[in-house]
C-alpha cells in the first residue's frame, strides 16, 4: 500500500545551523468508513498513524496521525546541524508494519 518513503535534505550543513527536512510517503491512508463496491463490506482502516525522525540516535521529531490526515502524508520541521550523522525516519502504519528510510547528514 505504501511506496518509497521520500526525504529531502542539504547536501551539507554547517555545525549549529538549523536546516529544514522535508518528508512524503506516498499511502492510500483508508479510514476504515469506505465500503467495498462489489461485497459492500468496510474496507479496514489502515493509516499510518506514527512518523518518528532520530538524528545521531536522538529523537528529534515524532508525529501522531489521525484518520483527518491527508493521502500521502507530507512534513516538514527544522532541526539543529550537530555533527555528521545519520537521520532516521520510521513511518509506523495501523497494522504495525514500517516504513523505513535513512538520510546522511553531512555538517562541515
Amino acid at each position: 500500500m505504501a511506496t518509497k518513503p521520500r526525504v529531502k535534505v542539504p547536501q551539507q550543513v554547517k555545525k549549529g545551523e538549523v536546516f529544514e527536512v522535508k518528508t512524503l510517503i506516498s499511502h492510500k491512508m483508508e479510514t476504515g468508513l469506505r465500503k467495498d463496491k462489489k461485497t459492500g463490506a468496510l474496507i479496514p482502516r489502515k493509516i499510518i498513524n506514527k512518523l518518528i525522525v532520530k538524528y545521531d540516535g536522538r529523537e528529534v521529531f515524532k508525529a501522531d496521525f489521525h484518520p483527518a490526515i491527508s493521502a500521502n502524508p507530507y512534513m516538514s520541521f527544522f532541526t539543529k546541524a550537530t555533527k555528521s550523522a545519520d537521520m532516521e525516519f520510521t513511518w509506523v502504519d495501523d497494522d504495525g508494519t514500517e516504513y523505513k528510510h535513512t538520510a546522511k547528514i553531512n555538517v562541515n
